[in-house]
């Protein structure tokens, strides 16, 4: 707000009231290029053609009043400045009298508001009287109102900034969804994301500063398309690459029936040497998996999945497969050991000189039937030694 010079009941002199006159000019001019920019705002200009409803549309329709309010303070400001710029342009050099009435038009109370049309129910039999107040006075109440419809504004566009771009990605997801689908051309599966995503765009643009759940909402279907897209774009990947991989898991298959050969195998060898359990026995997978690989039924998302899984799986027991047998094998290896460990110890009593003593040999003579016997059990046989091994310790001297 600019303070000018003199006061009503003081006369300007000329060059105060020149002065005075031209600051006002640049004042109303300010004015005038601030109510335009706020009302060229691009979020001003969607709310004034949107239907509002709830807080935003009582918050709006408060701060569309306050507009109008401005711009009648305005209009009013402007006049009174327009009557002082006439008076000023009566005479080159303004005399006591032009003086005198520009001093009460920039100074005094001169800007004259008519009074409100009121309800009749708050209308009284007495006239109601028009307003008048200064310039000053008149630029305060401008400032307060334009302050008040901006803070409502940076509010609502605060909302639609945090919302609208969350929606648009999500809308986003759902185009490119519905272009996967095309590329498959296969039915889209029934959903409801178009339908939701059109009532959160109602409900973001109608009242933002309460969307309700609409925060939650979007972070749901925004999970639910990507996954989404996800799943389609596997389909998609596996529908242009589809003999490419089926011939790579076919080999993959191959490798493994050839890993549960080994196994099986090693499982023979082992078993007629070392004592299992019924569990042990390699399965023979190979062939079921090589059955699912046959199928072709389902959408392409389905053999999307199935493919993966199928996949994972075949990768998974041929590992499998292939520790079972590298385990089996090493059970032999454990003998083997357990043979070694009894004969250096029965070395060690004949050094000692236990050999011969009844105990030790009893203990030596079970163990080393556990372990030449077939099947060998390898834990009675572990233990057997132990137990030798013991026998031959607490002897040492």
């Amino acid at each position: 707000m600019t303070s000018m010079p003199g006061q009503a009941g003081t006369p300007m002199s000329r060059e105060g009231a020149d002065y005075a006159l031209h600051a006002r000019k640049e004042e109303r001019d300010r004015i005038s290029g601030n109510l335009l920019d706020l009302e060229s705002h691009t979020s001003y200009q969607l709310l004034k053609g949107s239907v509002l409803r709830g807080v935003t549309q009582r918050r709006w329709s408060a701060a569309m009043a306050s507009m109008a309010a401005v711009w009648s303070l305005y209009d009013a400001y402007r006049g009174t400045l327009r009557a002082a710029e006439e008076v000023r342009a009566r005479r080159t050099r303004p005399g006591p009298a032009e003086l005198t009435e520009l001093t009460e038009l920039l100074a005094g109370p001169a800007v004259r508001l008519a009074a409100p049309a009121l309800p009749v129910e708050q209308r009284s039999l007495r006239a109601n009287p028009d307003e008048t107040i200064t310039l000053d006075e008149a630029v305060s109440r401008m400032d307060a109102a334009f302050q008040e419809v901006g803070d409502t504004l940076t509010e609502i566009d605060a909302a639609w900034n945090a919302l609208l771009p969350r929606l648009e990605e999500a809308e986003s997801a759902l185009r490119a969804v519905d272009g996967l689908q095309r590329a498959l051309e296969e039915p889209p599966e029934p959903g409801r994301a178009a339908a939701e995503l059109a009532r959160l765009r109602e409900a973001v643009v109608a009242d933002p500063l309460d969307p309700g759940q609409a925060g939650a909402d979007l972070d749901r279907i925004g999970a639910l398309l990507a996954a989404r897209q996800t799943d389609l774009e596997r389909a998609v990947a596996l529908k242009q690459a589809y003999a490419e991989r089926v011939d790579g898991l076919r080999l993959a298959i191959e490798r493994l029936a050839a890993a549960e050969h080994d196994t099986r195998a090693a499982h023979g060898t082992v078993v007629a040497k070392i004592a299992l359990p019924e569990s042990a026995r390699p399965a023979a997978t190979a062939e079921g998996l090589a059955a699912r690989l046959a199928e072709t039924a389902g959408t392409w998302q389905q053999r999307a999945r199935r493919l993966d899984d199928l996949d994972r799986t075949v990768t998974e027991t041929e590992r499998r497969a292939r520790l079972t047998a590298q385990a089996l094998l090493g059970l032999l290896g454990r003998r083997d050991e357990l043979r070694g460990l009894l004969l250096a110890c029965q070395a060690k009593a004949v050094r000692l000189g236990l050999a011969e003593r009844p105990a030790a040999a009893g203990l030596y003579e079970r163990a080393r039937l556990l372990l030449w016997s077939a099947p060998c059990d390898l834990n009675r046989a572990a233990a057997a030694v132990t137990a030798y091994q013991d026998a031959i310790h607490g002897e040492d001297p």
